[in-house]
């Protein structure tokens, strides 16, 4: 595996969208959590591994219609290129459903513990100060206002994070930290979402 990585890393850095917020470094920071939620679960690190390489090897922008359907399209380009380079054709059912489950907005469930794992693996990604540096930065590329200056914490209003970004904590984000799986990543997400929470209440204080 460890030999096959520089190329699964080769690979998906000339596939990704210039996204600042899914970048090389996005992907080898998911990699790292999947690897080590995989040896906490006991997952097989042969499906975890290029799964979590590969995840965004077809990635749609967030504003994009067929933004749900990514996943899916990721899951068969990866296979693809696994049978190309040779990858056990037994491992690639396993690796795509992983790869298709991972996404929050395609909502296919992870029926498998390694789906599981990348896909915790991916959102916890979201969170923290990480999580809240994507969703700037995504925000920053599609132009969009920090925060609602009527309700800037949604207190009277459904969240709309097309408009907003303080919007997609309340929308996706503390809702993604309540669907993990792994026991490594509940414990990580609810420091992260400590910071979040702390980090809404500075920005709360400095707008009174």
């Amino acid at each position: 595996m460890n030999q096959l990585e520089p190329r699964f890393a080769e690979y998906i850095a000339g596939r990704l969208p210039p996204d600042p917020a899914h970048d090389l470094q996005h992907v080898r920071r998911v990699v790292e959590n999947a690897r080590r939620f995989a040896i906490a679960e006991g997952a097989d690190l042969a499906v975890v591994i290029p799964a979590a390489w590969l995840h965004d090897c077809v990635s749609l922008p967030k504003n994009h219609p067929d933004r749900h359907l990514g996943s899916r399209l990721a899951a068969d380009e990866a296979c693809r290129f696994l049978r190309g380079i040779g990858y056990s054709e037994a491992l690639l059912p396993a690796i795509g459903h992983a790869i298709e489950a991972h996404s929050f907005s395609a909502g296919i469930p992870a029926r498998t513990l390694e789906a599981q794992v990348v896909q915790d693996a991916d959102r916890i990604d979201g969170l923290g100060a990480i999580g809240v540096s994507r969703c700037l930065l995504v925000g920053c590329t599609l132009q969009r206002p920090l925060y609602s200056p009527d309700d800037p914490f949604c207190e009277t209003r459904e969240p709309d994070d097309q408009a907003f970004c303080v919007d997609h904590f309340f929308r996706k984000l503390f809702r993604v930290a309540q669907t993990l799986h792994t026991a490594g990543a509940r414990a990580e997400a609810e420091q992260r979402v400590a910071f979040m929470r702390a980090y809404l209440a500075q920005l709360g204080r400095e707008l009174a």
